[in-house]
């Protein structure tokens, strides 16, 4: 589940604030994922309606990252893993044609709001883990917010899955941290995890390798992203 961390409300989903201020989140373990919850369970039943309820207005300055972006990769499809209400995929089926602009949410609360605020685009429920595309579907496939929500015994089908269905490119835009530092959110423990996502790509898929790399804050509509943009190599 992703979505629109530039309203006030939402800023607490980053529990160490990216500024160093503990906005009500509890350290767990580094590296741990004990009780961590089942995602496709949590976010697409009665918790991520309550999400979806609380982060309802989008943000239109993100439309500037996105334009910036497909100026330099020139990607002319684009998958988003976990779409939420539409805070990307928004900007992106206005600067890319509707019909060119895909997306996976597993709650369908989320998905009937995305298709309101990107019409045409085409959009299903779905899990990360079993993405209904095939292999090198798409020029480019994003997560904003996704990986981590993902405990680590789940997240290398997620990755799996991200790269199987990418063409070229492959953008993560998630809490950092050095080591996996797992994180209670609104109660709930294990789920939300910060980890070095750009590194974890690249030591598992050595057909990738890094091509930009940079930092979302509030200004640009996001909450303390760090984003990793990898590239399939020519021979991969």
């Amino acid at each position: 589940m992703n979505d629109e961390r530039s309203t006030p409300d939402d800023r607490e989903r980053d529990p160490a604030g990216g500024d160093g201020q503990d906005r009500g989140g509890a350290t767990v373990a580094a590296g741990a994922s004990a009780e961590a919850p089942v995602p496709e369970e949590l976010w697409g039943g009665a918790f991520g309606d309550a999400y979806v309820e609380r982060n309802a207005s989008l943000d239109e300055r993100r439309a500037a990252f996105w334009r910036d972006l497909l100026d330099d990769l020139r990607s002319s499809t684009v998958l988003e893993v976990g779409c939420g209400q539409g805070g990307n995929i928004g900007p992106l089926s206005r600067l890319l044609p509707p019909d060119q602009v895909w997306g996976v949410d597993v709650n369908e609360t989320a998905l009937a709001r995305a298709r309101a605020n990107a019409p045409g685009t085409n959009l299903s429920q779905a899990s990360a883990r079993a993405l209904p595309f095939p292999d090198r579907s798409f020029d480019l496939v994003f997560t904003m917010g996704v990986l981590i929500h993902q405990p680590d015994d789940l997240l290398p089908a997620v990755m799996d899955e991200i790269v199987r269905v990418a063409d070229r490119f492959v953008l993560a835009g998630e809490y950092h941290a050095d080591e996996t530092v797992a994180l209670d959110y609104r109660g709930v423990q294990g789920a939300l995890f910060k980890r070095d996502y750009g590194r974890l790509y690249l030591e598992r898929y050595p057909s990738l390798t890094l091509r930009r790399s940079g930092f979302l804050d509030q200004d640009a509509g996001f909450d303390r992203l760090t984003v990793s943009v990898l590239e399939r190599r020519a021979d991969g």
